[in-house]
């Protein structure tokens, strides 16, 4: 082992690290904001439960995401997943507070789903077919199995990880951690299939599509990359990280944030096709409300600057190899990400009419504030780099 990566101790975040400033302003935000939020749900309840719907998706795909990337890592290996372990492991430990955070939304169940109202249930017959899934009981539970599956898989990875920082890399723990991902890459498929049904799809019961839960992963994915390459220009600027995340990484991380925009794209368009194609009355109303009454401009901006931007301007190998400008396409990625969630979930509420609320913007702030400043206390918590991982030396 390197003599440069030989010591945990000198990879803690510094206490006067720009990023632990990130963290405190973030709290204070979300505070503000949550509090703001707090007097929304008093004075228009089922708004408030639509906008903090919207927020507590798009974040916890960024948590979701990081784990599917750490557990993808941890089976191919390569350098590039091990410089940006610590940052996926941070995001993954925030599930626990979003196990907490989806507490208000079972609250507002009756106020978000159609099909939780049984007098609306008795006249549709569709509704009918499927009570036995969707069902308040059932919903429930399945939440929670979710978030056990997650946070089982969450718990032990990171225990393992900081078993390897104290003990060292061992073939017992690599062939565990490499068994345990392998497993998880299918658990996190099959429940972020349903999850994506449950928390989303549901909204609008009378539509399905089998592309939904890959097109939710393959966003929840990107959203998580952008937010590692994000956090990684931020460390990098100060040894001894430094010395150890250099212009390749970033190159390698570039790439990887490429083919990430591209396999969204390719799901988007995929079900995009297959629908418009097919042209079937109980399918293609769902884009339908998404195209006309002013969510055709976001329609037209997810096209230009969920893809095409980010497309064309990856194909820079200088660019990439640049973390600064990097990291700044990456948190536009991030933000036009949002812009995304929040076409796919509102016009559920608002068909083919665009109405922005002040409690959308409270939601974004307050859950995202609060979970950025849970996610650098984790981060501060071990060591950046996993400095005894055979792949660093």
């Amino acid at each position: 082992m390197p003599e440069a990566v030989a010591n945990p101790a000198d990879y803690i975040l510094a206490a006067d690290h720009p990023l632990r400033r990130v963290g405190r302003l973030g709290l204070v935000i979300g505070v503000i904001a949550l509090a703001l939020l707090a007097y929304g749900a008093m004075a228009t309840p089922t708004q408030f439960y639509r906008s903090y719907l919207v927020a507590y998706l798009y974040f916890i795909g960024i948590a979701l995401g990081s784990l599917l990337i750490l557990m993808i890592q941890h089976v191919t290996g390569g350098p590039w997943g091990v410089r940006i372990r610590r940052t996926l492991e941070a995001g993954t430990r925030t599930l626990p507070l979003l196990a907490l955070l989806f507490v208000p939304i079972v609250f507002g169940i009756h106020d978000l789903f159609e099909w939780s109202h049984a007098d609306v249930v008795a006249t549709d017959e569709i509704l009918q077919h499927k009570s036995a899934y969707l069902n308040e009981q059932f919903f429930i539970v399945r939440a929670a199995i979710y978030f056990a599956i997650w946070l089982t898989l969450t718990f032990l990875l990171s225990r393992w990880s900081k078993e390897q920082d104290v003990r060292g890399h061992t073939p017992s723990l690599g062939r565990r951690t490499l068994m345990l991902s392998r497993g998880g890459i299918l658990l996190y498929a099959l429940t972020i299939t349903f999850a994506s049904v449950d928390w989303a799809m549901s909204l609008e019961p009378h539509w399905f599509s089998t592309m939904y839960g890959v097109l939710f992963a393959g966003g929840q994915v990107l959203s998580a990359m952008a937010f590692a390459i994000a956090i990684s220009a931020r460390l990098v600027d100060r040894a001894p990280v430094a010395n150890v995340i250099g212009i390749t990484c970033f190159h390698d991380l570039g790439k990887l944030l490429l083919a990430f925009v591209m396999l969204w794209a390719y799901f988007a368009f995929s079900q995009f096709l297959i629908i418009w194609a097919g042209n079937l009355p109980e399918e293609i109303p769902w884009y339908l409300n998404r195209l006309e009454g002013g969510w055709q401009y976001f329609a037209v901006a997810i096209m230009l600057f969920h893809f095409a931007l980010p497309f064309a301007s990856l194909l820079s190998r200088r660019l990439k190899q640049n973390a600064r400008k990097l990291a700044i396409l990456a948190v536009f990625v991030l933000l036009v990400r949002f812009v995304d969630t929040y076409w796919m979930i509102t016009p559920a509420f608002s068909p083919k009419d665009l109405a922005p609320h002040w409690q959308d913007l409270a939601a974004f702030l307050g859950v995202g504030g609060i979970w950025l400043a849970t996610f650098v206390w984790q981060l501060q918590r071990r060591p950046l780099l996993p400095v005894h991982d055979p792949e660093l030396a």
